[in-house]
């Protein structure tokens, strides 16, 4: 591999990495003219032009000992690896879930919706346990083949109807119920790019920087600079925009808003990958405030309970049946 470095750089040249330690994202703010200075200022040069400890082969193969902190339970195939059905409850909705951020989106959603008065939206949550691979059980898949939480087994009509995806769900539940969804025009317009917008943002928070900062068996200093800089740039894009409106979409509060606030606004209080110092989140100050004034929701407080196995006891709903569980089944009364 020749690792020399260009005499010269033309303007303007982007960066692979996309920006610099201390430097603009595009063009050189130093002369490209002398190769000993990009490889003292540049750090991601510097760390290609050094190491080679890899190369790929010609054609890929699955170690099953990769290192990682989820090894146990990723594979490079789909399908069931065991037999187990899913349990069912009395209510029109199952959720098969565990309260990750993209189950948390879930479980806020209905709990808005019973809120809202809608009783077509009783739920039982399950809990999918996907460290021990749950979610790979035939019962799963049958719901979700992508085997990945949340999976929702709509069981209000004639014949059941499987809806995976978070964000799919959360637009199923929204034209079932004609909830916290603009019914059209422009509202409906922004509404729905902020739902895609986190659908498509989030995997490089969370299977990008949250994989090489908090998961990945080594730090790569050229993996978490790439993604710190994206989950900075996406908490700047949401500071704007909520410098300029109280909720995501415009006044009301929606589902995007839902679909945003269990992944950033837990990343602007410091509660994702432990890396709010890290990320300086505090430089966010309209993400903040918008993530404070949904925590102080009451089914958003709820939502966030259902199927989570961590923190204080009194914040674990491990499953819901019932609106009565948040009183009587919590962990700590249980224990």
């Amino acid at each position: 591999m020749d690792t020399s470095l260009p005499d010269t750089v033309p303007e303007p040249y982007t960066h692979p990495a996309g920006g610099w330690n201390g430097a603009s994202a595009r063009g050189w703010p130093w002369s490209a003219r002398r190769p000993h200075a990009v490889r003292q200022r540049c750090v991601h040069c510097r760390a290609m032009a050094t190491t080679n400890d890899y190369t790929p082969p010609r054609v890929w193969t699955w170690n099953r000992d990769n290192g990682g902190r989820f090894a146990n339970i990723n594979r490079p195939t789909a399908g069931a690896t065991h037999d187990r059905e899913l349990p069912v409850g009395k209510h029109p909705l199952q959720l098969y879930s565990l309260a990750t951020p993209n189950g948390v989106k879930v479980t806020v959603m209905l709990e808005e919706l019973l809120a809202l008065g809608h009783a077509g939206a009783e739920y039982d949550a399950w809990l999918i346990r996907i460290n021990d691979g749950d979610q790979f059980g035939s019962g799963f898949v049958a719901v979700n083949p992508n085997s990945k939480i949340p999976a929702l087994l709509d069981r209000s009509g004639p014949e059941p109807v499987r809806v995976f995806e978070s964000g799919a769900i959360l637009l199923h539940l929204a034209e079932k119920f004609g909830a916290l969804l603009p019914e059209g025009g422009a509202a409906r317009a922004e509404c729905l790019s902020w739902l895609f917008w986190q659908m498509g943002s989030a995997p490089f928070l969370g299977g990008g920087f949250g994989h090489f900062y908090a998961y990945a068996p080594a730090k790569f200093e050229y993996a978490i600079d790439r993604y710190a800089m994206e989950a900075k740039r996406q908490l700047d894009v949401l500071n704007r925009r909520l410098a300029d409106s109280r909720y995501l979409a415009g006044d009301a509060y929606t589902i995007a808003d839902i679909a945003v606030w269990p992944w950033y606004g837990a990343l602007v209080k410091g509660q994702l990958y432990e890396a709010g110092e890290f990320l300086s989140v505090h430089e966010y100050g309209h993400v903040l405030r918008w993530t404070d004034e949904i925590a102080q929701r009451p089914a958003a407080r709820r939502g966030r309970m259902v199927n989570r196995t961590w923190g204080q006891p009194s914040s674990q709903l491990h499953e819901r049946h019932d609106a009565t569980d948040f009183d009587t089944r919590t962990q700590d009364k249980l224990a």
